[in-house]
């Protein structure tokens, strides 16, 4: 299942690395949702990485998550070692690179 486009109606929960987190997190099955302009669904990425080496200013890093190869809680994608997070969320230049590229559509980018 892909993103929430309504994610920006669900609370901000948290903040991670200057970012907001929304939605539900539960370690180590829910993750929420990263960043607000980029944002990513950590519960539905993949962690295939396709994100960060087609963004063009290096918006995402990779950040250590909790209970590798794990399924989360509605059995959609693996919980990985790692998932991209949207850490430089402030430089995108709304190229929509990553958003097009993500195959499970787990990133919306919404412009302010």
């Amino acid at each position: 299942m892909p993103i929430d486009p309504e994610f920006m109606k669900l609370p901000v929960v948290q903040n991670h690395i200057g970012h907001e987190v929304r939605g539900t997190v539960q370690l180590p099955k829910k993750l929420g949702i990263h960043g607000k302009t980029v944002a990513v669904d950590c519960d539905v990425c993949i962690a295939d990485g396709i994100c960060i080496s087609v963004c063009p200013v290096n918006v995402f890093e990779w950040f250590e998550t909790p209970d590798c190869e794990t399924p989360n809680a509605s059995g959609q994608a693996i919980l990985a070692a790692k998932k991209a997070d949207p850490a430089r969320e402030n430089d995108c230049i709304f190229c929509r690179a990553c958003e097009i590229q993500c195959p499970v559509t787990a990133i919306k980018i919404t412009e302010p």
